[in-house]
């Protein structure tokens, strides 16, 4: 199999994925990682075809393989890193989603999303005061609501402490 096969094959896994036929898109994904195994980008969309089946013990050695490989854009190596710390989160390896996560707002620091899983990681480790720091600051940050915005330095000041009284 060839570059051009591969890319062919790839465009028309992500398809099936994206209409809807994500268990034709494993399969396809599936034989393209086996031909390609240091392909990030063929690693990453088969990590992600298996999130969507609800496979994600199965997705787990794809994302690592795709972050650890190299070619992988950006915008894809950002969506790795939420989908591994996600998955470890929903794995119940908690530590583990931290540690993806935490990374991921390093490289990435106004992605909200990796924020907001971030937060959700935290809060399963029991740091409760830097998960409602991280929310509250994305809130204040993000929000379109007229209120929270009328808000916004009052919760920012108290996303440093909740604790804070008069």
């Amino acid at each position: 199999m060839n570059d051009h096969d591969r890319d062919t094959l790839l465009a028309a896994a992500v398809r099936l994925r994206t209409d809807g036929r994500p268990e034709e898109a494993r399969q396809q994904l599936l034989s393209l990682s086996a031909a390609f195994p240091a392909d990030a980008e063929v690693a990453y969309q088969t990590a992600w075809v298996h999130d969507v089946l609800g496979l994600e013990a199965e997705a787990v050695p794809f994302y690592e393989r795709c972050l650890d490989g190299t070619g992988l854009s950006e915008e894809d190596r950002r969506g790795a890193l939420l989908g591994l710390g996600s998955t470890h989160r929903v794995l119940g390896q908690y530590e583990r989603a931290v540690e993806v996560l935490r990374s991921g707002v390093e490289r990435f620091p106004d992605d909200g999303a990796l924020r907001t899983f971030l937060a959700m990681a935290l809060f399963n480790t029991g740091e409760h005061r830097e998960s409602m720091q991280l929310l509250l600051k994305l809130l204040a940050a993000t929000s379109e609501d007229p209120h929270v915005r009328q808000y916004r330095r009052a919760i920012e000041h108290y996303a440093q402490d909740l604790h804070e009284t008069m």
